[in-house]
C-alpha cells in the first residue's frame, strides 16, 4: 500500500516526554513530505498550543493541516483557512458545570486564547503548561461562558475519572461525544465529533483513501481515528486495550515510535520502488 497521509496525535505520540520532537522523528517526517506524503497533527490540544509544532515540521510549506480540540477544529496550515468548525452552546457548558459541581469534579473551557476554570487544580495547570496558555479563573464560571465554546474539559484524578467517564457516557449518550485524552482529562465534545470522524471530512476533501492513511495514537480519544485508518497504530506506551484494537503497535514515545512507522511503511517503500 501507498501511504498518502500520516497523522499524529501528539502528547505521549509526537512528541518525547520533554513535549520535544527527537531528531530521528524529524527528519522521517521532513522526508515524508519532501515524498509527497501529508503529515497531520491531530490532538486534543486546542489549536493556539499546535501551531509551533506544526510550524516546527513546516506544515504550510508543505499545504498539511492540524486537527484541533479532538477533532472539533480543521485548519489548513497553509491558508489558515477552518475547514471545520464544532462548538457547544453556553447552555451546554452551563449544563456540565453544573455535573462538575454534583461529582465534585474540577472543569475548565477554553475561551480565546485563555484556560477558563471556576477555580484552579493540579490538573488544570498541568493544561497550561502542556499549552502554554495563560489559566483565568473565574468564580462565576456561568456568567463567564456566554459564548459557544470548542469543548469542556473535566479534570481530577484517573480513578476518579475512569468511573466518571463510563457514567457520563451512560448519561449523555446521543447528546455529546465523551473521551479522556489523557488518564486526568475527561474531554466533551459536540455528538459526533471525534478524530476519526474529522479526519473522514479532511481526506474527502483531499480525495484521500481511507486505506491510505496511516494514523498514530497511544490514548482513548485516538481511539476513533486508530479504528479509521487504513493502518491504525498505537504506541508502545498505550494502554493494552488500545493495543489490542490496532492493526500495529510501535515503540513507545520515547523510543522514536513514529520514526520507525514511517521508516517501515513510507520511506522504505519509496526507497525500494526508485
Amino acid at each position: 500500500m501507498n501511504y498518502r497521509m500520516i497523522v499524529l496525535d501528539l502528547d505521549d505520540t509526537l512528541l518525547c516526554d520533554d513535549h520535544t520532537i527527537s531528531p530521528r522523528t524529524k527528519k522521517a517526517l521532513m522526508d515524508a513530505q519532501e515524498a509527497g506524503v501529508k503529515v497531520v497533527l491531530a490532538s486534543g490540544r486546542p489549536t493556539f498550543a499546535m501551531t509551533h509544532i506544526a510550524k516546527e515540521l513546516e506544515l504550510e510549506k508543505y499545504g498539511s493541516f492540524i486537527l484541533s480540540f479532538n477533532g472539533a477544529q480543521i485548519r489548513n496550515c497553509t491558508t489558515n483557512e477552518l475547514l471545520f468548525s464544532s462548538t457547544l452552546t453556553p447552555e451546554t457548558a452551563h449544563e456540565l458545570y453544573h455535573i462538575s459541581k454534583k461529582e465534585e469534579v474540577g472543569i475548565h473551557t477554553y475561551v480565546g486564547d485563555d484556560i477558563v476554570t471556576p477555580a484552579n487544580n493540579e490538573y488544570t495547570d498541568i493544561e497550561a503548561q502542556i499549552t502554554g496558555m495563560p489559566i483565568v479563573e473565574e468564580v462565576d464560571f456561568i456568567n463567564a461562558i456566554q459564548e459557544p465554546v470548542v469543548k469542556v474539559l473535566m479534570v481530577d484524578s484517573p480513578e476518579r475519572l475512569v468511573i466518571l467517564e463510563k457514567k457520563m457516557q451512560q448519561q449523555l449518550e446521543g447528546k455529546l461525544n465523551v473521551v479522556r485524552s489523557k488518564p486526568f482529562f475527561l474531554e466533551f465534545t459536540e455528538a459526533g465529533v471525534d478524530k476519526g470522524t474529522s479526519l473522514h471530512h479532511l481526506i474527502k476533501k483531499l480525495d484521500i483513501q481511507q486505506d491510505e492513511v496511516i494514523a498514530i495514537g497511544d490514548s482513548y480519544n485516538d481511539l476513533a481515528m486508530i479504528k479509521f485508518a487504513g493502518l491504525g497504530v498505537a504506541m508502545g506506551n498505550a494502554p493494552d486495550d488500545i493495543k489490542e484494537i490496532a492493526n500495529y503497535v510501535t515503540d513507545t514515545n520515547m523510543e522514536d515510535g513514529v520514526a520507525k512507522v514511517v521508516e517501515a511503511f513510507i520511506l522504505n517503500k519509496i526507497v525500494h520502488t526508485k
